[in-house]
């Protein structure tokens, strides 16, 4: 959903990347703000210690292992780290950054005082990671399809977004604007995976959905996350936060215990967990992240339809300065990099942007926020830094069609899912979900045919 700078009232050196950059459609905006992100929750200014100012890690994040990276020691040239650094991972900025590269090998920062740089040799001849490193099958290494559907011997992981069920309004991802009808991302995003999951299968595709109900991932719940959340508060300048928020809006709301501690939940720990189970127990060759977008739509006792409607797709990258400071996400970046996952991430990310152009007959999404970056060759694929496309050790391709309260596509979603055409709204329309579904198997379908290996 589309990032409004007013509704992220969380500093980007304590949640980018997390918190505030999880969905690229935020939930309706509240009253205007009255302070700035940083003077809510300070931190983005350096520390004294240089050392210590990249040593912060994110929420719920993870001390590295720096000493991972060194797996990938000798694959990767100059010009390519720089090429990669310059074209995808990095938002440009002229502020110093957390690296530097001397000569043939890259130093980072680690924020650990008694180690505090990582050297990792450059090659003067590229080279490709062991394939120890990963556990994702670029295209070229698939067995060529004789008398096979072209999807064979291909694990995609389908992940829908947000929770839905009972979460819905917690998650701020519940729409209505008539009593006794409702929608809400994550039931659509689950009933998109599920069509979307035996149409893959039927192409030949080993399909694994990441969430394949109403229920969390995470064990975690909002009562287990309250000391974090209050730490938060209190780290932020606020020893004394109020714990619930009912009765309040805007600015005071987002300063309480209770909103903290539902972010981190439905934000943060969840896809935390999510990226756990992708990494060590699915392990695909491919994540395809199932969301629908949103513009601002007011009070939600009272929402108010927009007349905006567009599609995007995002791959990992624009990462800024203020995110880097983070250990954990620094590594992430760096640990993708190396892994060369943008080679394989970009021209797929372009295959289903074109696919699902075609299919929803929407124009695309234009970015004028810094927090992304043109990507690739289709003019609706952004490379943006989202928790959900950074854990994930393999390519991900991130989808926002629709915009849910564009009064037509509300209409459209309220109807579900169907084959053909309906009467929606005095006419013929068909579905938004199979319009969805199409798009993406048409767009994989394309790209795999494209670039496997003939016999």
């Amino acid at each position: 959903m589309i990032e409004k700078i007013s509704r992220v009232l969380l500093s980007a050196a304590v949640l980018a990347g997390t918190v505030a950059a999880q969905s690229p459609t935020p939930p309706p905006a509240p009253p205007p703000a009255t302070v700035t992100p940083s003077s809510i929750l300070p931190g983005t200014a350096a520390a004294p210690n240089p050392i210590l100012r990249f040593a912060k890690l994110s929420p719920l994040g993870d001390s590295p292992d720096w000493s991972k990276l060194q797996a990938f020691a000798k694959t990767m040239t100059r010009p390519e780290l720089e090429a990669a650094l310059k074209e995808i991972y990095t938002d440009n900025s002229t502020l110093p950054a957390a690296w530097r590269i001397e000569g043939n090998a890259l130093l980072i920062q680690t924020g650990d005082p008694a180690n505090p740089e990582v050297r990792i040799e450059l090659e003067t001849v590229s080279k490709p990671p062991a394939e120890s490193t990963r556990h994702w099958h670029r295209v070229a290494e698939l067995q060529p399809v004789k008398d096979r559907p072209v999807l064979s011997d291909l694990h995609i992981a389908l992940d829908p977004g947000h929770i839905g069920g009972g979460y819905g309004r917690i998650e701020e991802r519940f729409l209505s604007f008539q009593p006794n009808e409702y929608i809400q991302e994550g039931d659509l995003s689950l009933v998109t995976a599920q069509v979307l999951a035996e149409r893959l299968k039927a192409l030949g595709a080993y399909v694994t959905l990441v969430r394949e109900n109403s229920e969390p991932v995470t064990k975690a719940r909002p009562a287990t996350l309250r000391d974090a959340a209050l730490k938060l508060l209190k780290d932020a300048g606020f020893p004394e936060p109020q714990e619930g928020y009912d009765g309040l809006t805007g600015d005071a709301k987002l300063l309480t215990v209770q909103w903290q501690s539902e972010k981190l939940f439905y934000r943060v720990s969840e896809i935390h967990a999510r990226g756990k189970k992708v990494n060590t127990q699915i392990k695909p060759d491919l994540v395809v992240c199932l969301h629908y977008n949103a513009e601002a739509w007011g009070n939600a006792t009272s929402p108010q339809f927009s007349p905006q409607n567009h599609a995007h797709v995002l791959v990992n990258g624009c990462y800024s300065p203020a995110e880097l400071e983070q250990a954990d996400v620094r590594f992430e970046m760096f640990h993708r990099l190396f892994s060369r996952i943008h080679e394989e991430e970009i021209p797929l990310a372009d295959s289903v942007a074109e696919g699902l152009l075609k299919a929803t007959n929407l124009p695309p999404y234009v970015y004028t926020t810094p927090n992304a970056r043109r990507a690739g060759a289709n003019t609706a694929v952004y490379a943006r830094n989202l928790l959900a496309n950074r854990i994930y050790d393999c390519p991900v391709v991130y989808l926002e069609p629709f915009v849910m309260n564009h009064e037509e596509t509300y209409r459209r979603l309220l109807a579900g899912h169907f084959v053909g055409r309906t009467l929606i709204a005095g006419r013929l329309q068909t579905s938004a979900v199979e319009d969805y579904v199409r798009g993406v198997v048409d767009g994989l379908v394309a790209y795999y045919q494209k670039n496997r290996k003939p016999l």
